[in-house]
């Protein structure tokens, strides 16, 4: 069943680099005890994700922590190098960019969308959501290619 608002976070194993390895972090240690938000995105680089939603997040960034929100987390069906090399390339260490490698993520949130036609398979949907101590509070999700409910200042509003 596809998540929603009021769904506890599922527990997941998620990766990361630490020290240039590969690094499994489960959900719970991630996202328990903390006000977060969480980005899905189909790829890291891809032109929309990079030039039209990452941006928002990054130029709100301190409208979000006066929110009391702890983290911002940006997730992708890619592997951690990718994820971190997309990280340093846009240059905001405040932003956390996290590998959902094996599609655990997308499979039990069934958050996805089949890219199949333009080569990239399956994917993590374009979506945003507020986490709050492990409990979904708010999601957004496209369902489709637009760009209009995950925008980083729609969250903002219904926070």
């Amino acid at each position: 069943m596809k998540l929603k608002k009021g769904d506890c976070f599922p527990k997941v194993d998620f990766f990361w680099l630490n020290d240039g390895s590969p690094e499994k972090v489960s959900s719970t240690d991630l996202f328990n005890n903390k006000r977060i938000i969480l980005v899905g995105v189909p790829g890291a680089f891809t032109p929309t994700c990079t030039n039209e939603h990452l941006p928002g997040y990054i130029s709100n960034f301190e409208n979000f922590k006066s929110k009391g929100i702890d983290e911002i987390f940006f997730i992708s069906v890619n592997d951690p190098f990718v994820m971190q090399k997309w990280g340093e390339a846009v240059g905001k260490n405040e932003l956390k960019f996290i590998a959902d490698s094996n599609g655990d993520f997308m499979k039990s949130s069934e958050l996805m969308v089949d890219l199949s036609a333009a080569g990239l398979g399956n994917r993590l949907s374009r979506f945003s959501m507020l986490v709050d101590d492990g409990l979904i509070k708010e999601i957004f999700d496209e369902n489709g290619p637009s760009l209009d409910k995950s925008k980083a200042e729609v969250l903002l509003e219904n926070i």
